[in-house]
């Protein structure tokens, strides 16, 4: 059984108050602690620890917190904790931080306030010690400010642990590339060991025909086992039926699937690449394979781009406990019909079903490009709604996340011949300036489509990895735009020192 995510609660006091006051903060912090890890809202399990009085104990726990794989930690200051104490804690923590401004009361029983509550109530002055040593040192935390009572508050709370759970699945992923990048293409390539040292994630490159043995090893019953569920799961065309003209090919796409799925688990990868250029052996590139393989949450890259891959995996760790899908995608044509403007994308093949409006179909059909069998593939169009699209994009001396917030709508018409899954979106504020204002950005044209996170979670994981983060969004103007990035670009620079 899998270990559930957590989220360390910690609470500062000092010794000055009596073990009676300081029992009364363990007690209260206690309840607030519990009060967050039953909320549903919440994809982490809140740990209350032992009210923290020194600064011995402040390391050891902040120390503790990483060794012990928390995906992060709440602090609060319920009395006032002098912040020198957590000079050395802060300095050694690396996990992410969120500072909660609240109180154990919602309510001041207004009569009944005499000193001893005034000593024990100290949040309100004592939390601004804490944030003042927090920037004194420079970090990076979220701070939200309210009552645990509040869904606003929660909700906030939440949008930070998903952030959380993100990062934490960066820090650790091992990404498999099979074959290189695509010939001549400059967006996709970048820098992996700068990408280890940012992030965290281990980029790997094996040789395709690794993949081919494996595939080639998979055995008779998993391809059976694939193939019927297939057919459970779908709506299988006639062709590809046991009995059909084309059932062979899906019988081999089940294959692909099989054996990149044992060649992942084997080597402990979370996200993957394929290349339509470098196919070896593989009779068919991988299309229903990839396509399954990211609804179980693997990220995924195609034409060899590892970074697109690692924000595909990331983005799904961080969507636990939302509704919505996450897939790679690409922008791919436009209708510039004035006042009707929007995006229709898609890719050869690899979009993942958790975007799907409805049941998927599985087809067959050529794919003119490659030089392979036709590819099996899932065709469906994406569900409506609010979503963001988003690439990562590596530009010399750092990384950055481009961001546009989109409204998926159903295709205006349908798409007879055109036999690949896709979304249509309206991107906000509109086509023409999301587009110049990504072009100015140098954003890169594989991307990941969300409808289960967005901007807030982009936010707080940009904060917790450094990384740059532009947003297009309804208040967009190019010219704004244009201006942040050379604000950004001033930034980002004096901060590396000279």
């Amino acid at each position: 059984m899998t270990t559930p995510p957590e989220v360390w609660f910690l609470t500062g006091s000092q010794h000055l108050y009596g073990p009676e006051t300081l029992q009364q903060v363990a007690d209260q912090s206690r309840l607030l602690a519990q009060q967050l890890d039953a909320d549903p809202a919440i994809p982490a399990r809140v740990v209350w620890k032992p009210v923290l009085t020194s600064a011995a104990d402040i390391l050891d726990v902040c120390r503790q917190a990483d060794m012990a794989g928390a995906v992060g930690v709440i602090a609060w200051m319920h009395t006032f904790s002098p912040a020198k104490m957590w000079i050395s804690g802060l300095d050694a923590l690396r996990v992410p931080l969120l500072h909660l401004h609240t109180q154990a009361n919602v309510a001041l029983p207004w009569s009944e306030i005499d000193m001893d509550f005034m000593n024990l109530n100290q949040a309100a002055h004592g939390d601004r010690e804490f944030g003042y040593v927090q920037t004194r040192l420079g970090v990076a935390r979220k701070t939200v400010a309210g009552h645990v009572s509040d869904p606003r508050t929660v909700a906030r709370i939440a949008t930070w642990v998903r952030a959380s759970l993100g990062y934490s699945a960066m820090r650790s992923l091992r990404l498999a590339r099979f074959g290189d990048n695509m010939r001549d293409v400059a967006v996709t390539e970048g820098d992996k060991v700068e990408a280890q040292l940012h992030f965290g994630v281990s980029v790997n490159t094996y040789g395709v025909n690794d993949l081919v043995a494996a595939v080639d090893a998979a055995s008779d019953a998993s391809v059976d086992a694939l193939v019927k569920e297939y057919d459970d799961s779908y709506q299988l065309a006639n062709e590809l039926r046991p009995g059909g003209d084309r059932h062979d090919a899906l019988r081999y796409a089940a294959r692909i699937e099989a054996g990149l799925r044992s060649f992942l688990e084997a080597g402990g990868f979370r996200a993957f690449t394929t290349n339509f250029e470098d196919l070896g052996g593989l009779r068919q590139l991988p299309g229903i394979a990839v396509q399954r393989l990211m609804a179980e949450g693997y990220g995924f890259g195609a034409e060899g781009d590892w970074k697109t891959a690692v924000l595909v995996r990331t983005l799904k760790a961080m969507s636990v406990g939302t509704t919505g899908g996450t897939s790679f995608m690409e922008d791919y044509t436009y209708d510039l019909s004035p006042g009707q403007e929007v995006i229709l994308g898609a890719h050869m093949l690899e979009i993942c079903p958790t975007i799907a409006a409805g049941t998927p179909r599985v087809e067959i059909h050529p794919l003119g490009i490659g030089g392979k069998e036709d590819p099996v593939r899932l065709v469906f169009d994406a569900a409506e709604g609010p979503a963001v699209v988003m690439g990562l994009a590596d530009m010399g001396e750092r990384f950055r996340l481009v961001a546009n917030e989109v409204d998926v709508i159903a295709p205006p018409q349908p798409l007879p011949k055109l036999p690949v899954a896709r979304a249509v979106w309206k991107p906000r504020p509109d086509l023409a300036s999301s587009a110049q204002a990504w072009l100015t950005a140098g954003g890169p044209h594989h991307t990941v489509l969300s409808q289960a996170v967005g901007v807030d979670e982009l936010h707080d994981l940009a904060e917790m990895s450094t990384t740059e983060l532009v947003v297009i969004d309804a208040d967009t103007t190019p010219r704004r735009f244009a201006d942040e990035l050379r604000w950004n670009q001033a930034y980002y620079r004096l901060a590396r020192g000279f």
